[in-house]
């Protein structure tokens, strides 16, 4: 005997009795009116997976975007290789190094280009009299290496001029500037800014301030003649291990790193190495967790409490095959609208704090894995609920 899809709905009264071979036919659809017959328990379920959906994706959004902000000043520099004092561990903290090292670096077979860079800490007074920390980044203005990115005003040839800084808009509040042409105290020093950034953050909240390197030199009371890195190239088609090799042995009282392995390293030391990072590992690991416990308490409640139902099919002989279908149905109509739900509150947060200092990334690859993990919790949920709903005893009918 047929089904009818109507009366096999959980919201009719009378259902005729069900042949003893699967129905997958209407098993989505019963999986949807069983789901949708009491709208608040349904809007409950999806509550409770979009708000692990946004707890987990902040989170991690969080994790992505202060890690990559860690190795910024790395990732955007056109060099190769870092040449550092020994013991560099991150790019924000290094001793210095003669800048005369550069002519060595470039007497190195496979070498196309070197230049100096200068990151150091400096006491920022603002105009209102407050102090601030801030990170002096110095470019070498004549060779290739790191310049400002994310330039919204002014032009990187601007640090020409004499006193010249370039700061970032998210930064320029803290800094107590409010438009080009303000001048400012770093390290006693006169400074004056002539560019303006967009978005270039800093793990320390020390924020960058950009400036040619003569410049930085003063601005931080360096020693002449001084430098905090060394940036190289290799000339096109070179072997970059056999020229990193070349170059270690050039300098062995100096570290030498690959661009690539100074950014991790750098990634590895804030969130390992220091408490800041380690509550932000924390905080997602406690974020995915929290997350699936939600998930898969929100499912399995969400069977439980249809398991009378559960018995009614059991007791019109359905097999437990199709009974498994409904349910995993419903977990899957629950991952999909919820996850769904949850993206579109998660992207509106990271887009509002975009202009903001917490950096936060929401890649297409952590969208996917939110994706697959959702739909694998809500799944696992559902198959932890389907053991009870199979094994449920006819005698619940008439309860």
């Amino acid at each position: 005997m047929d089904i009818d899809v109507q009366q096999a709905s959980f919201a009719g009264p009378a259902v005729p009795r069900i042949p003893g071979r699967a129905l997958p036919s209407i098993a989505f659809t019963l999986a949807w009116r069983n789901l949708a017959q009491d709208r608040v328990r349904f809007a409950t379920t999806l509550a409770g997976v979009a708000f692990s959906v946004v707890l987990m994706a902040i989170q991690l959004a969080l994790l992505l975007g202060f890690t990559a902000t860690a190795s910024g000043l790395i990732d955007h520099a056109d060099a190769d290789y870092w040449i550092a004092a020994v013991g560099a561990r991150n790019v924000d903290q290094s001793g210095d190094l003669a800048r005369s090292n550069r002519y060595r670096a470039l007497s190195v077979p496979g070498v196309a280009s070197a230049a100096s860079l200068i990151v150091r800490f400096a006491p920022w007074r603002r105009p209102d009299g407050g102090t601030e920390t801030v990170i002096v980044v110095g470019v070498d203005l004549e060779h290739p290496g790191l310049r400002p990115w994310n330039l919204v005003q002014g032009d990187p040839d601007d640090l020409r001029r004499p006193d010249a800084i370039v700061i970032d808009t998210l930064y320029a509040e803290k800094l107590g500037i409010h438009h080009l042409g303000e001048t400012v105290e770093i390290y006693g020093h006169r400074a004056r800014v002539v560019g303006f950034t967009q978005g270039i953050r800093t793990f320390t909240q020390a924020p960058y301030v950009f400036a040619s390197l003569k410049e930085a030199e003063v601005l931080t009371n360096g020693e002449p003649g001084r430098a905090t890195y060394l940036l190289v190239n290799a000339t096109p088609g070179a072997d970059v291990g056999a020229v990193r090799h070349a170059l270690a042995a050039q300098f062995p009282d100096l570290d030498t790193w690959s661009g690539t392995g100074f950014s991790w390293q750098t990634r590895f030391y804030w969130l390992f190495s220091t408490g800041a990072g380690a509550a932000l590992v924390l905080a997602a690991l406690l974020g995915l967790i929290v997350g699936m416990i939600i998930v898969a308490q929100t499912l399995y409640a969400s069977t439980m409490e249809r398991i009378a139902e559960f018995a009614t099919l059991r007791a019109m002989g359905a097999p437990a095959g199709y009974l498994n279908g409904i349910i995993l149905r419903q977990g899957l109509l629950s991952a999909v609208l919820g996850f769904a739900l949850g993206l579109s509150v998660a992207q509106t947060i990271v887009h509002a704090a975009q202009n903001s200092n917490a950096a936060m990334l929401l890649p297409l690859a952590l969208v996917v894995g939110l994706a697959v993990a959702t739909v694998a919790m809500c799944a696992a949920a559902s198959l932890t609920s389907i053991r009870r709903a199979v094994t449920a005893e006819p005698a619940l009918v008439f309860q």
